[in-house]
């Protein structure tokens, strides 16, 4: 959203390598360029000074002190913008509470409910504990999202929600457990744009597109557990970008 778009920063690598990413060359091949902290810094400045309403850190969880490093520099020289906390939702609550303060936004995903999917696709079978308690800690620092007059993102919580064939993702479950236990507040992106990428395509479960009927069955599910505060560029395709 926004006429100027995010300062979007993709980091190499990731976290939590899940074998559908759209990402693949940079998450699994770790495609990039090695950059020092006062690079980086630049980066942020060039980016703010473009008009762009925020810097979006993409999959940042393993490189955070290296992130608080260009930091310093970056706010010495006069950044202001929000920053975005943008990640796979894998990440612990013991290195968020170090970013209190720090990040403005926090744009997790919340991929799968079920351990044997997230373990089949991400390697990842204590997913569902981790991001409960990392979205509790987000939830905790920054809020419920908070709009400017514009429609822009200032701060808060956004979670994205990637709806996959088959209903592996748990989404009635994850939509449930938002509502109850964040908040019926929570801004909520429920996302159609699953295709089989990297490795999927050899996966029986997850081999295709989604069907728009599986689509709609996860918004009627998300509206059920009482979230309101759906992306309202609702379509056949929707697509979130700030």
């Amino acid at each position: 959203m926004g006429r100027y778009g995010s300062g979007t920063i993709f980091i190499s690598s990731c976290n939590l390598l899940c074998i559908f990413c759209q990402n693949y060359d940079i998450s699994h091949l770790a495609e990039g360029t090695e950059v020092e902290p006062e690079q980086v810094a630049a980066m942020m400045l060039h980016l703010a000074e473009m008009g762009c309403h925020n810097i979006n850190f993409v999959t940042p969880s393993h490189v955070i002190p290296q992130i608080i490093e260009a930091l310093v520099p970056a706010i010495e020289q006069g950044l202001e913008v929000p920053l975005v906390f943008n990640s796979g939702g894998y990440d612990s609550k013991e290195t968020l509470q170090l970013l209190d303060g720090i990040f403005d936004i926090y744009m997790p995903d919340f991929k799968f409910w079920d351990g044997k999917w997230a373990d089949r696709f991400c390697n990842a079978p204590n997913y569902r504990e981790v991001a409960t308690e990392a979205i509790k800690e987000m939830h905790r620092q920054v809020g419920d999202l908070v709009l400017d007059k514009e429609g822009i993102a200032v701060k808060g919580l956004l979670v994205r929600h990637l709806v996959m064939p088959e209903q592996v993702a748990g989404t009635r479950e994850i939509m449930e457990f938002l509502a109850r236990e964040i908040s019926p507040n929570t801004y909520v992106n429920v996302m159609d744009q699953y295709r089989p990428c990297g490795s999927a395509d050899k996966d029986e479960f997850i081999n295709r597109r989604l069907t728009s009927r599986e689509y709609r069955n996860a918004v009627d599910a998300t509206k059920r557990a009482g979230l309101t505060r759906l992306d309202p560029r609702e379509r056949p395709r929707l697509v979130f970008r700030f």
